[in-house]
């Protein structure tokens, strides 16, 4: 498994982490703590060393899992853990709200060290930015946790470049959390060169795009309950026929020029883009079957411009995951 360096700060991670929102059953359908849990210590197993999650996902569900799989014969020795915080819930709503104010992100750190059952999170993240809250507050709440030795390192998740400037005059910020994969891609515009400048490691979430680049999805498939997909526009026609149509064309190019899976080719292609981590979603030890045969080694030119090709091909308009973003 290679691994990438967090700035200045001596930690060094797996260049994929295990995502764990699906863990923590919110808008994936519910969850199964004991395969949970296997999926955790098949993650460590494969070499994964990193685990990112957050009090949202399930109100705190996936935390606690986490918890008690890394409770188990040492093993939080062996994991970074990633959390975030700034996401609320009102009893009886089913959406967050946005909250960043140095009073709360205490609350919710005293709340994720107790859930998670460790005395310090490795990398402690602001999930989205909180417009009633000066983002400088917010940046010193999390330095003067980092002075305490309550964290190790600092990041944000979906902020602009201007917010990451204004962040970065209050504090060190080394990691930056935003979606990106084959077809949600617009962190190049910005977030990726600025990521480069500023020597951020990218945490990149929906790597495999919620399961559209395993290749296993076709126009049959559905989802169950409160499930994400049944509110992401890729999901939804006219867009998911286009998208499986890459998916296919992908998955021809992956075998015949690559000899891999399209999974194989849309995490090798995160990894090939620079500082980034590549976060692959699992709930069932099986999903991480693949990342043993992932290849690091950078993808030559015209693979990058036959895949580009495809892309425009099927998805020239593509959908941005600005649906995920709760109210501000």
């Amino acid at each position: 498994m290679q691994t990438i360096s967090w700035g200045q700060t001596g930690i060094h991670s797996s260049r994929i982490g295990l995502g764990t929102w699906a863990i923590g059953g919110w808008m994936w359908g519910g969850t199964d703590e004991a395969e949970s849990i296997a999926t955790i210590h098949k993650a460590l197993d494969q070499g994964i060393n990193l685990i990112d999650t957050a009090p949202a996902y399930g109100e705190g569900r996936s935390e606690e899992i986490i918890g008690k799989a890394l409770a188990i014969d040492g093993l939080r020795s062996k994991a970074l853990i990633a959390t975030k915080a700034g996401l609320s819930f009102k009893p009886g709503e089913s959406r967050p709200y946005r909250d960043s104010s140095p009073a709360r992100l205490q609350q919710e750190l005293d709340e994720s060290l107790r859930r998670l059952k460790t005395d310090v999170i490795d990398l402690y993240q602001i999930h989205w930015p909180d417009p009633r809250t000066p983002i400088e507050e917010t940046a010193r709440a999390l330095e003067a946790m980092h002075q305490a030795g309550k964290i190790r390192a600092i990041g944000v998740s979906n902020f602009s470049l201007e917010q990451m400037d204004i962040f970065r005059s209050a504090a060190p910020l080394v990691a930056a959390q935003p979606p990106y994969n084959l077809f949600e891609r617009e962190i190049e515009a910005d977030v990726l060169p600025y990521a480069k400048q500023h020597d951020l490691v990218l945490l990149c979430y929906g790597a495999l795009c919620r399961g559209l680049l395993t290749g296993r999805m076709h126009a049959d498939t559905r989802f169950d309950g409160d499930d994400l997909r049944n509110i992401d526009p890729k999901f939804q026609a006219p867009h998911f026929a286009a998208y499986l149509a890459a998916v296919e064309e992908l998955k021809q190019l992956a075998r015949t020029r690559l000899d891999t899976t399209v999974l194989g080719l849309a995490v090798r292609w995160i990894l090939a883009q620079g500082p980034t981590i590549a976060l692959w979603g699992a709930r069932r030890p099986d999903q991480l079957d693949p990342v043993g045969d992932i290849e690091a080694s950078p993808l030559d030119a015209e693979t990058l411009q036959a895949i580009d090709a495809i892309l425009q091909r099927h998805v020239p308009e593509p959908v941005a995951p600005s649906f995920m973003a709760p109210p501000l």
